[in-house]
């Protein structure tokens, strides 16, 4: 797959000629971002140095270097994280038609300090022997007590279960968020642990009927090269809640030009070939994500999940009850 896509990156056109380098602070590490910026360089003349580490890391080593950072551009996962590097005036606004244009307002800053690059759905992967889709609809549904012992997540200190409390703060307010919390606790048949791929795994092995996840880790699985993981992928379904009410949530990796930005017209030239439509193709086919622009395809994989209902909240909404999200994930018991 790889190798394809490496092939598939070199008709990408471009007219960009430049020279210099742009510096980048990346939580991302997966093959089609090192093929992209390889391939950002051919075309543009441009050096590509990375620097890769957890969104948290990368956030304070922006603001302990503060204007001796050599960062030109932040590139992280979940909303969250963009968010907080926008509050501690990290990024810059910036102006660009080509970002505007190739990615949806809800999907980027108001302000234009930071845009969405990939999106992932937040979704129930659930085993087709022991539940019918008939039984699930929204998310808060969820904390009745009908599955008692039947669902799982990660801890709720993972920012994908963060911003999800944080969008239904948003959405339905902190009363129906810790209503939500303390019930979906209540199902939980143990304490949270692993990550969203763990999550999978035990529900296929039947140590529960569904898990709340993100679907790229689905796709990946089911591309993958275990195929123990292949199989259990395989096994289950997938469910795309609140298509009734607000609509699945999304959460994104995204990026924004940093504050002292040393090189910011090359900074603004990356982020814009990122949200190109074949760039935007190569992150859908390699791992399985949604694109942001409209105008690209999503992998096959994805496809064969049909469409559904996205919810459009504007992500900063989410990003501002991050901290209420973490409250009330502590208030209403959520390891």
């Amino acid at each position: 797959m790889i190798k394809k896509l490496a092939l598939g990156a070199v008709v990408l056109a471009s007219s960009l000629f430049a020279s210099g380098e742009v510096n980048v602070y990346s939580q991302r590490h997966y093959d089609s971002d090192k093929i992209l910026l390889k391939q950002f360089e051919k075309e543009t003349g441009i050096k590509v140095n990375v620097v890769t580490a957890k969104a948290e890391e990368l956030v304070s080593k922006l603001t302990i270097e503060g204007a001796n950072t050599p960062a030109d551009v932040l590139i992280t996962a979940d909303i969250g994280n963009l968010y907080e590097a926008k509050t501690r005036n990290l990024l810059q606004p910036i102006e660009s038609k080509i970002l505007t244009d190739n990615i949806p307002s809800h999907l980027r800053d108001d302000e234009n300090t930071w845009f969405a690059l990939t999106k992932r759905a937040r979704v129930f992967v659930y085993n087709p022997n022991k539940i019918n889709p008939s039984e699930l609809s929204d998310y808060l549904d969820l904390a009745n007590p009908k599955f008692k012992g039947r669902v799982i997540t990660r801890s709720s200190t993972a920012a994908y279960n963060k911003s999800l409390l944080a969008s239904i703060i948003a959405n339905h307010g902190e009363e129906k968020a810790l209503e939500f919390t303390k019930g979906l606790v209540n199902n939980f048949p143990y304490n949270p642990k692993g990550a969203d791929r763990d999550q999978i795994r035990a529900v296929a092995a039947g140590d529960a009927d569904l898990a709340i996840v993100n679907t790229y880790y689905l796709g990946v699985m089911l591309n993958g090269e275990d195929k123990k993981d292949v199989e259990i992928a395989k096994s289950l379904k997938i469910f795309f809640p609140a298509q009734n009410t607000t609509g699945t949530h999304v959460n994104i990796s995204g990026a924004g030009v940093t504050y002292y930005a040393k090189n910011k017209e090359n900074a603004i030239k990356l982020i814009e070939f990122l949200s190109s439509v074949e760039a935007q193709g190569i992150f859908a086919e390699a791992n399985h994500e949604y694109p942001v622009n409209p105008k690209a395809k999503i992998s096959a994989t994805v496809a064969s999940w049909g469409t559904f209902k996205e919810d459009t909240i504007p992500l900063n909404e989410v990003g501002k009850n991050t901290k209420n999200a973490v409250k009330i994930a502590t208030e209403g018991n959520w390891k």
